[in-house]
This record gives C-alpha cells, structure tokens and sequence, in this order.
C-alpha cells in the first residue's frame, strides 16, 4: 500500500478537533504521550521514519507544562493528530503485520515532522542550549563562529546608511 504525503496530510486533519480539545486537559495528553512511549517499547527498532517521535513526545510534553512556548498551539495540535493516529489502533495498515504494518504509522508521522520540521528543530535547539549539550548531528549543522561572524558582517555591509 502506498501512502502519499497529501493522503497522510488528509489522516492527520481528522483528529485535529481531538487534538485541540485534548489540549486543553495536560493529563489527557500526558496519558496519550506516556502510551505512545509505551507503544514505542513494543517496536523492536523505531528506525529513520519514526526517529524523531521522542523529540516531538518531548516538545508537546514541554509545551504543556509551560516549560516551551515559543510555538504556535496549532502546531502543537498538529503533532498530536500524529499520537492520536500513532495510538488510536484503526490502522490503514494493521500493526501486527511484520515490517509492512508500520507503513501507514511512518507516513504519517512523517507527514507530522515535515509539517511541523521548523519548529521541532527550534525546540531541538533550545533544548540543547538550556542543557548545555549539542549532538554530534546538530554540531554538524552549526557553523563555525568566524563564517557566522562574516555572514553577518556581510549582511551589515548591504544595509543603506543615511549620508
């Protein structure tokens, strides 16, 4: 079975009213983040399509106890349209199915980290600087201090100065 982007886009919409009503209860989210973590234990390897569900488990976790908000609550009930289809159990494609059974879970996680791709590597960042702690992958990303420095340096050059 073959799930597009615009097909799991369509499956994420549908729990968005769930989403935004659970928002408005921390415990019910809590439950719904501590089953998927649960959930997640059961899966021998999460693998790449499914790797970056503890830092969206983490940013909603943040967002609700008020420790992160620095996104919008619409992106954050986008993120749990993804629990919500992650652990409502009606699957496209049944879980117990080895291998194939977590196609439809992958897309749509996918669909969900690609939506919301800026702002979960916003929180990524913060979270590493109020831990004091950079990844290997994300100190890849960074660039060196002196090519910042002369990025910014050029982009002050191109301001207009009054003479």
């Amino acid at each position: 079975m073959n799930i597009s982007f615009d097909k799991a886009k369509d499956i994420l919409g549908g729990f968005t009213a769930q989403a935004q009503d659970m928002l408005k209860d921390g415990s019910k989210v809590e439950a719904a983040l501590q089953a998927l973590e649960d959930k997640m234990k059961e899966i021998p390897t999460i693998g790449e399509g499914l790797s970056r569900l503890p830092l969206m488990i983490s940013m909603i976790r943040a967002y609700i106890t008020k420790e992160y908000t620095e996104v919008s609550p619409k992106v954050v009930a986008s993120m749990l349209c993804a629990v919500l289809y992650l652990l409502k159990g009606k699957d496209l494609i049944r879980d117990d199915i080895p291998v194939v059974g977590l196609v439809d879970d992958i897309a749509v996680a996918g669909a969900a980290f690609m939506l919301c791709e800026k702002e979960m590597d916003a929180y990524a960042a913060w979270r590493e600087a109020k831990d004091g702690t950079v990844t290997a992958e994300r100190a890849l990303q960074q660039p060196e201090a002196e090519e910042v420095s002369d990025a910014l340096e050029a982009q002050l050059d191109e301001i207009p100065t009054e003479a």
